[in-house]
């Protein structure tokens, strides 16, 4: 009998379950295609190492068999003995090809065989080191405790460096220093899913629950706003200038610019749909240093790009599995230089400012990021569900 796993759906926190091997599930509540995460699939056994073996021969065949293998060798070195002289030379270029050969060979063999008694122990299968990031930081764990996530999916970093991680379903925000030292916690008010987070140069800390948008001191954890009005709140971001922009979802996808009060600035009304014609119905946010807004439309597999204005002026990506394109996208970053990185099953795909696919690279054990963002030394941070990593990029 298979093995039945149950897990929450990221978009509406209903409950599904995964049967099987199967990488995807479909929520029956609210539709999305859900990615089943790596620690509920079932470990894949390595390949069997194939052996061949020879069979000696027995009795009055074998005897037969010993005969013709002498007369063979007899003929062979007489016939040896007969062009000595031409083998001489062509030894040295047949040494020459051979060692040229085994050469070549020896770089491509990558794993032990056994063939009639010959064994040879051969290279290591290696892990190619990142074209465009290198993990400088790893820390977390499973578990309930400090330091340790149930499902984390959010990160956000303040002006001072500290982190601040905060779990799916439980709400649980924990406070880190820049080397990833515990601090302190607080549970963020709500029962709904947590679904976003982002922290200001002041040390506040925006949370996403409820549909609201709850403001806490950093520091302490203190409760000092609840920001909701007429919108149900489903991401948040920091503008340069300390205001936010939201992800709203209320019978439309709309983008919110509130200030630095939470007052509404402004609002870009249907901002996916009104370009794709599809519903869209998890949008995450991003902001560049010059306040342009992008937006991952999840269910429409692509960026949206808009002016600190509101206005539409670039949108890129499509569903697909060749780079470029999206499947399952979950989480947007956007550094100092305005690239955009966004996570997939295929790990993170950065592209430039204008859209253009630059590449990709692959988190940890392959561990899939739910939640990204960027310090002002243009470090990397991504949580994916009970792990932190810290990428230094190197490129492109």
């Amino acid at each position: 009998m298979p093995r039945i796993q149950v897990f929450n759906c990221p978009s509406c926190g209903a409950r599904l379950t995964v049967e099987g091997d199967e990488a995807q599930v479909k929520c029956q509540f609210c539709d999305n295609t859900v990615i089943v995460p790596e620690e509920l699939r079932p470990k894949r056994s390595a390949p069997p190492v194939i052996q061949i073996r020879t069979t000696r021969p027995s009795g009055a065949a074998g005897v037969l068999a010993v005969v013709a293998l002498l007369l063979t060798v007899g003929s062979a070195m007489a016939i040896f003995l007969l062009m000595s002289t031409v083998q001489n030379k062509a030894s040295e270029q047949v040494s020459s090809i051979q060692t040229s050969v085994v050469q070549q060979v020896s770089t491509v063999v990558v794993q032990t065989t056994s063939i009639v008694g010959f064994s040879a122990t051969l290279a290591p299968n290696l892990t190619p080191p990142p074209g465009f990031a290198e993990v400088v930081l790893t820390f977390g764990g499973k578990g309930t405790g400090a330091s340790l996530f149930d499902d984390a999916r959010s990160i956000a970093v303040d002006d001072e460096g500290n982190l601040y991680v905060a779990e799916y379903s439980t709400g649980r925000v924990q406070k880190f220093d820049a080397e990833g030292k515990f601090i302190t916690s607080w549970i963020a008010e709500g029962d709904t899913p947590l679904r976003g987070m982002a922290a200001d140069r002041a040390g506040n800390v925006y949370v996403v629950r409820q549909g609201a948008i709850l403001k806490y001191e950093g520091a302490t954890g203190k409760l000092l706003d609840n920001i909701k009005g007429g919108d149900y709140f489903d991401d948040v971001a920091v503008l340069p200038d300390g205001g936010l922009v939201a992800a709203s979802y209320l019978n439309r996808d709309d983008i919110v610019h509130l200030n630095a009060d939470g007052e509404v600035v402004s609002r870009i009304e249907e901002a996916i749909s009104g370009q794709t014609g599809d519903s869209e119905l998890d949008t995450r946010v991003a902001v560049d240093g010059l306040g342009n807004i992008y937006a991952l439309g999840h269910f429409n597999n692509a960026i949206f790009v808009f002016t600190p204005e509101g206005k539409f002026v670039n949108k890129f990506g499509s569903d697909g599995d060749e780079p470029g394109q999206f499947r399952a996208p979950n989480a947007i970053a956007v550094d100092g230089q305005s690239r955009v990185y966004v996570s997939d099953i295929k790990g993170i795909q950065i592209f430039d400012a204008e859209g253009r696919y630059l590449g990709v690279f692959e988190p940890p054990n392959r561990a899939f990021v739910f939640g990204m963002t960027f310090d002002d030394q243009n470090e990397l941070f991504a949580v994916a569900g009970d792990q932190v990593f810290k990428f230094v990029l190197k490129g492109p």
